[in-house]
């Protein structure tokens, strides 16, 4: 592995034989057959495969390997239009048969584990046959292809197989995490109305038991065209199905057959239903195609991250999150998954790291505010375990601050890369990420990925470098979504990403590209904070403020005041430690001297929880409109809604 490199801002740098070995490297030297001419760095082969999408995705296809029983006609048509783009029409393909490779039947395929270190093992021949088994009995129903299949789930091997189960059928897969409550289910399942639901009788979280049956039951009364409700025993080896209506158990649902027949359909067949947060309103469903995230998720893994049959790829995730999504694709490389389903600090921050030796991961991905929540525990990783097989580092959720780079290379492991990477539940893919061929450089993500022609723009659509601005896509992707349910004519899809710069994929993060290729990003661009007609993105005040020992997270948004904005910062401080004068003092100077005078509240105001999605993500537009008096629309979206209720009605933020 390589050391780091102390020069400058650059944290590591791939060793030679790294280079020479990886994906990435080979792919180069097949796309400079196809080109004509030499790849002879990442900024040529980005371009390129921007430039000349007709040559660069088919390269990917046929590098990666994908299976289809028919090729395509046209790579892509309408190439000039953004909503409108098709790619590969004429393509026949099954997602399920990709994910479900047999090369060696007898190699793990996922590997399971809670909080109280539970484990089991499915191999890929295992998996094959859980899916085959579980494909006829939905088969049997009579679940058909643009069917909805719908998984209210822990992060379970029976979410993976009722997935494949689905797709190898070409039914649509949508699922979401046991924490939500009932409308939050119902605000979502209830756009869909799926077929089937497979759900579980409870989780386990932090050490504490927590039954779903009365959610469940709940949501059933609500819901409707379900037809079956398969009940995975998880708190009980033997649940009360007769508790649900139309509820069979997994182990009884379950059918003979031991083949798969996988249905090959078109290109951008709906593969998956994604949901947005659903903080402002009813979450936007958000449908996903087969060979697009396929196409996608197999570029990402193998050229971006380098993963590959020998690797244990790890992301924590719930089912309701898109990297869970992004996860289960990585059977399509012939990696092994590790999914974990729990609380990562039970009993303790060791819990995750411990996991990672003991099951040799070498790719292990989480949010930014996991690896600052780890940092602030005082918990150094490589103190407590030598972490051999740890080769790359992923982070997203947030902007990951350039003192948790620091933290990760101090903390974790020298030698590794960390890759941070952003796109989101829009895409269900990645934007920006890691590159195995490139050096990591404080604070940044690595690169824009391939095919993904992203820019930034100023408020006139003008594109610059070096400064901030709208974080945009200016050409098709195959990974764009299909639409949006219930959405015949395109309008809410087309307000949603192309009202802002038209013909232009607008994703709505404030970001910079910088001189080595690489991103910044500053948080959502619809909470960028704007005193005096500044632009300000949060993320600028939050890496300041966090390296304070005392602060465990911030919160910043812009109050309208007096014709104006002004800033306010909310804080959350360790445990027995209150807001005073002199603290204030210390986080301003911090924030003064670290950016400008601009960046500093007006008001710092401590806060006991700052309230977070499902995800994990700080909801900045929700507190903001509880500042103002206005109604948050979607609590049921919220992890802790009833932390809103400490930033309501503040005096300190009353009017004279």
């Amino acid at each position: 592995m390589a050391a780091p490199d102390q020069s400058g801002d650059v944290l590591w740098r791939p060793a030679p034989g790294q280079v020479e070995r990886a994906q990435l490297t080979a792919f180069m030297r097949s796309a400079s057959d196809r080109a004509g001419h030499p790849m002879a760095d990442y900024a040529t082969l980005w371009r390129w495969s921007i430039e000349h999408p007709e040559q660069f995705w088919p390269a990917v296809w046929d590098f990666c390997g994908v299976k289809a029983s028919r090729r395509w006609d046209n790579v892509l048509e309408h190439g000039d239009r953004m909503p409108g783009a098709n790619w590969f029409r004429g393509a026949r393909l099954n997602f399920a048969e990709n994910l479900l490779r047999q090369d060696e039947p007898e190699r793990p395929a996922l590997v399971w584990r809670d909080e109280d270190g539970a484990r089991r093992v499915f191999t890929r021949a295992e998996l094959y046959h859980e899916a085959a088994r579980l494909a006829g009995a939905l088969k049997r129903l009579g679940v058909d292809p643009g069917d909805r299949v719908a998984g209210f789930l822990p992060n379970c091997p029976e979410a993976v197989i009722a997935m494949l189960a689905a797709a190898s059928l070409g039914a649509t897969w949508s699922s979401c995490s046991p924490d939500f409550g009932i409308q939050g289910v119902l605000d979502r399942f209830g756009q869909i109305r799926p077929k089937v639901l497979f759900t579980a009788d409870g989780y386990r979280y932090n050490g504490k038991r927590i039954d779903s049956v009365e959610r469940i039951r709940g949501v059933l009364q609500e819901l409707e065209g379900v037809e079956r409700v398969v009940l995975v025993p998880f708190l009980d080896a033997d649940p009360d199905v007769a508790a649900l209506p139309h509820a069979v158990s997994w182990q009884d649902f379950l059918s003979d057959q031991s083949e798969l027949e996988f249905a090959q359909l078109p290109f951008d067949h709906p593969l998956y239903i994604l949901y947005s947060s659903g903080t402002t309103g009813v979450p936007k469903c958000i449908v996903h195609g087969a060979g697009g995230t396929l196409l996608q998720h197999l570029k990402e893994h193998r050229l971006h991250t380098d993963i590959g049959p020998e690797d244990t790829l790890f992301y924590f995730t719930t089912c309701g999150w898109m990297m869970w999504n992004w996860l289960v694709s990585g059977l399509a490389t012939g990696a092994t998954l590790v999914l974990y389903d729990g609380n990562p600090f039970h009993p303790g921050p060791e819990a995750l790291w411990r996991m990672a030796e003991e099951e040799g991961i070498t790719v292990f991905g989480t949010s930014a505010k996991y690896l600052a929540a780890v940092e602030k525990a005082g918990f150094a990783p490589r103190e407590h375990f030598a972490l051999e097989s740890l080769r790359a580092v992923l982070s997203t959720g947030s902007p990951l601050m350039p003192a948790s780079f620091d933290f990760v290379y101090r903390a974790v492991k020298a030698d590794v890369q960390l890759a941070s990477i952003s796109g989101g539940t829009d895409i269900v893919s990645c934007f920006a990420l890691g590159c195995p061929v490139l050096p990591v450089h404080r604070g940044e993500l690595q690169c824009r990925g391939l095919g993904m022609a992203v820019e930034i723009f100023d408020d006139t659509g003008r594109s610059h470098t070096d400064e901030p601005g709208e974080l945009v896509c200016t050409r098709p992707f195959p990974s764009m979504p299909v639409g949006f349910w219930n959405d015949p004519d395109g309008s809410k899809y087309r307000a949603a990403y192309f009202e802002r710069f038209p013909g232009v994929w607008h994703h709505g993060d404030w970001a910079r590209l910088t001189p080595h290729g690489g991103l910044l990003i500053y948080g959502r661009s619809d909470a960028v904070l704007n005193p005096g007609g500044v632009r300000i993105g949060t993320a600028e005040i939050y890496r300041q403020v966090e390296k304070l020992d005392e602060i465990v997270e911030s919160l910043a948004i812009g109050q309208d005041w007096g014709g104006d904005q002004r800033i306010v910062l909310f804080v959350r401080l360790r445990e027995g430690l209150s807001l005073d004068e002199d603290l204030a003092a210390k986080i301003r100077q911090v924030i003064r001297a670290s950016t400008t005078p601009r960046h500093v509240p007006a008001k710092i105001l401590q806060v006991h929880d700052i309230p977070r999605t499902l995800s994990g993500k700080i909801v900045e537009l929700a507190v903001r409109n509880v500042v103002h008096g206005r109604p948050v629309k979607n609590t049921d979206a919220l992890a802790n809604p009833q932390a809103l209720e400490e930033f309501r009605d503040r005096p300190e933020l009353a009017g004279d």
